[in-house]
C-alpha cells in the first residue's frame, strides 16, 4: 500500500453538504454481510450444491500476492489526470466479510477478492495501487468528494446508481441460502420460503428480496417467511445451528467462504442479487470521470491472459466469473 498523497482538487470533487443519497442508492445490491467469525477447517460439500470444493481459503497476511504486467495500449485510455498522478486509488469497504475484504490472520493487513482485483487492475493500467478503507455507508458520499478513484465493494449496477455512478462490471452477483448440512427442502425462491424462518441482514437488498416475496406468498393465500435480523454473523450462525432459524441469505461469495470452512453447515439455491431482473458487481466510478472505460479494458486484458480467473479462484469465486468486463452508464446500462 502506498502511502496516502495529500489531497487535491478535482474535477470530480463536490461539496458533501449537497451529497444527500436516496436510501435505495445506499440499501440496494449487492449488499456487505458482517465479517466472518472463525471457523474450523472442515469438508466441504460439492460446489454444484454450494459448499466448498478444493484446499483451503489462504487467510494469511504474508500470503503470495497475484501481479499482472502492465499494457501500454490500456494505460494510454486513462484520463490524463489518472496517468499523471500514476496511482490508481481504490476504496473498500473495512467492515465488509471475506473474502471479499477483510483483516487477516494477523489482523492488521486487509486481503480479499476486491483487493485483489482492484490491485491487478493497477497493474495492467500501469499504475500504483492505493488502499483506501472506507465503509458501506459512506462510499457514494467519498467517491463523489474525491477522496479515491473507484470503489471496489461488492456493489451491484442498478437504476439508481446509474445516475451518480459509472461502472466496469468483473463478477457475477448472486445471493444464496446457508443452511445446516442435510436440511430437508430446497431453499431457492419464493415458494420454498412459505413457512420458514430466514435470518436476513437488515436494510439489505436480500431483505428487500423476501419481502417482495412474502408480498407473493401473501396474495397467493400462503403462509410468508418469517424474518429474522441479528447484529452479527456470529449470532446468526449460532441461530442457525440451534434450529432458530431455517436458512440464512447473504451473497453468495460470503456464504461460500463460510461454508468452506466448516462441515455442518452447506449452501442452497441462488438468486441473482438483482431479482426479479439481473445485475452485475462492477468497480464503480464517478459519473464522466472517464475511468470506467480503460478500467473495463483492462479487466478484459486480465481476462484473456488468465489472471483474472487466478484471483477468482484463489478466493473459490469462480462460480462467479464473467467472461468480459464492459462498461455501464447511465446511457448505456
Amino acid at each position: 500500500m502506498t502511502l496516502p498523497r495529500p489531497a487535491r482538487p478535482t474535477r470530480r470533487t463536490v461539496a458533501a453538504g449537497g451529497l444527500l443519497l436516496p436510501l435505495g442508492l445506499l440499501a440496494a445490491c449487492s449488499d456487505p454481510a458482517p465479517a466472518a467469525t472463525g471457523a474450523a477447517e472442515g469438508s466441504g460439500s460439492d460446489a454444484s450444491d454450494g459448499g466448498g470444493s478444493g484446499p483451503s481459503i489462504d487467510t494469511s497476511g504474508t500470503q503470495e500476492l497475484i501481479r499482472a504486467e502492465a499494457d501500454e495500449q490500456v494505460a494510454a485510455l486513462l484520463p490524463t489526470e489518472i496517468a499523471e498522478s500514476g496511482v490508481l486509488r481504490v476504496g473498500i469497504n473495512g467492515t465488509s466479510s471475506a473474502p471479499l475484504s477483510f483483516l487477516a490472520d494477523d489482523n492488521q493487513t486487509y486481503i480479499g477478492s476486491e483487493i485483489d482485483v482492484a490491485r491487478i487492475v493497477a497493474d495492467k493500467l500501469g499504475l500504483d495501487f492505493e488502499l483506501k478503507l472506507t465503509t458501506w455507508e459512506n462510499w457514494p458520499l467519498k467517491l463523489e468528494a474525491g477522496e479515491f478513484d473507484a470503489v471496489h465493494a461488492n456493489i451491484g449496477i442498478n437504476a439508481e446508481r446509474l445516475q451518480k455512478f459509472d461502472f466496469a462490471s468483473y463478477r457475477a452477483a448472486y445471493m444464496s441460502f446457508l443452511v445446516k448440512k442435510g436440511a430437508e427442502g430446497w431453499l431457492e425462491d419464493a415458494d420454498s420460503l412459505s413457512g420458514k424462518i430466514i435470518a436476513v441482514g437488515a436494510a439489505t437488498n436480500q431483505e428487500r428480496i423476501l419481502t417482495d416475496w412474502n408480498a407473493e406468498l401473501e396474495k397467493a393465500g400462503k403462509a410468508p417467511a418469517e424474518l429474522k435480523n441479528y447484529s452479527t454473523e456470529a449470532d446468526t450462525l449460532l441461530a442457525l445451528g440451534s434450529g432458530r432459524v431455517d436458512g440464512y441469505i447473504a451473497p453468495f461469495a460470503s456464504l461460500s467462504f463460510i461454508a468452506s470452512r466448516r462441515d455442518d453447515v452447506e449452501l442452497q439455491g441462488r438468486v441473482n442479487a438483482g431479482w426479479p431482473d439481473e445485475t452485475l458487481v462492477a468497480g464503480t466510478f464517478p459519473a464522466g470521470s472517464g475511468l470506467a472505460e480503460p478500467y473495463a479494458a483492462a479487466l478484459n486484458a486480465l481476462i484473456a491472459d488468465g489472471t483474472y480467473a487466478q484471483v477468482l479462484e484463489r478466493w473459490q469465486l469462480t462460480d462467479e466469473a464473467l467472461t468480459e468486463s464492459r462498461v455501464h452508464t447511465k446511457e448505456n446500462p
